[in-house]
């Protein structure tokens, strides 16, 4: 059988290690500007986050895209370059 959820980029992706990807890029302080929610603003840590985000689906579903975001970002920045390069070497105008 195949991939179930070929179209999904969050296919595998659990919430703490879409969490844990989040806090390591931004930090709590950035992440609870980007996303208003109080457990990220107020005594902020992993377990309650997980907790709170885990019974309340509106606030996941903010996380999960600005996880999107970062990710797709990241892409840009890592394959622009090298997309750049490519075209050099074949001749292609850029």
């Amino acid at each position: 059988m195949g991939n179930t959820q070929p179209n999904n980029p969050l296919h595998g992706k659990t919430l703490e290690s879409i969490l844990i990807s989040l806090i390591e890029a931004y930090g709590f302080e950035k992440l609870g500007f980007l996303i208003r929610i109080k457990c990220f603003n107020e005594n902020p840590d992993l377990q309650s986050s997980l907790k709170f985000l885990r019974k309340t689906p509106w606030a996941r579903k903010k996380v999960e895209d600005l996880f999107l975001e970062q990710k797709e970002i990241n892409l840009r920045f890592i394959l622009r370059p090298n997309m750049v390069k490519l075209k050099k070497r074949l001749g292609a105008a850029i």
